[in-house]
């Protein structure tokens, strides 16, 4: 049982509060815009709007959910500057994917201590882990 003391106190900042808001065309994607807010809900002028956009692409693997940042003004802007994102988020998941590959098939397999040059990595004479009667 985890004790009260052991769990993190979350919270809300006051200051960094928005209100979000989703557009949608239904077809390509999304656009999440934030809009700073005070405490009593009122707009914010002193801090900057965000933009956010967000789609799937279909590929032989599944679906890939692509995320990103829109630097824009205004849902016009955001609009225009939609298909750039996605093309941006594309490629950094592509050079990703890469990435991961090259990780992957740079590894280096090493054989179990004490195999003594046998593939199976049991002691002379043991043999494997089946067992007949």
């Amino acid at each position: 049982m985890v004790a009260k003391s052991d769990l993190p106190e979350v919270s809300l900042d006051p200051a960094g509060l928005y209100r979000e808001e989703i557009f949608t065309d239904r077809r390509a994607g999304t656009i999440r815009r934030l809009t700073p807010v005070t405490v009593e809900g009122a707009t914010d002028p002193k801090r900057p709007v965000l933009f956010s956009g967000q789609t799937q692409l279909l590929t032989p693997a599944g679906v890939l959910p692509l995320g990103f940042e829109i630097e824009a003004g205004t849902l016009a802007e955001a609009l225009a500057r939609f298909p750039e994102g996605v093309n941006a988020a594309l490629e950094q998941a592509i050079d990703e994917a890469r990435e991961m590959r090259r990780e992957a098939a740079s590894r280096i397999v090493v054989p179990d201590v004490g195999a003594a040059g046998l593939g199976s990595g049991a002691a002379p004479g043991v043999g494997g882990k089946i067992k007949f009667p």
